[in-house]
């Protein structure tokens, strides 16, 4: 499900709220109880000029349930290290959104339609999720 939409109208109102899902349920990562939409920090990272490709993951983490990780794939020539990619979306997100983990690949793992495979990103083995 992407794109959707949900209406909910209150008992005895008019008023009526419109939330907006903008990714699929299963793609969602749970930090601590909060809901990160992945495409959503993959968006800003899109903006960054440095960046031709990302994924956000959800990190297993034994006392928030996931992390936020992201592997990012730079383009041809630019020199960028994932703690300032990693700076660059703290500063325009919420606290608990931003990648605690960023790292770089040369590539993102593709299916035949050339759709980001997730489930095929390789996590770094030094990649400690605390």
């Amino acid at each position: 499900m992407t794109g959707g939409s949900t209406a909910v109208t209150w008992p005895g109102s008019t008023r009526t709220a419109t939330s907006n899902i903008v990714d699929r349920k299963k793609d969602l990562i749970i930090r601590g109880g909060y809901i990160v939409y992945p495409r959503e920090i993959e968006e800003v990272l899109y903006e960054h000029p440095a960046v031709a490709e990302a994924a956000v993951i959800g990190l297993p983490h034994p006392a928030l349930g996931e992390e936020v990780g992201a592997a990012v794939a730079l383009k041809p020539g630019a020199a960028i290290t994932a703690e300032e990619l990693r700076d660059y979306v703290k500063a325009q997100v919420a606290a608990y959104k931003y990648p605690r983990h960023v790292w770089i690949v040369d590539a993102l793992p593709k299916g035949a339609t050339g759709k980001i495979q997730k489930r095929d990103i390789v996590i770094p083995a030094d990649l400690a999720v605390r």
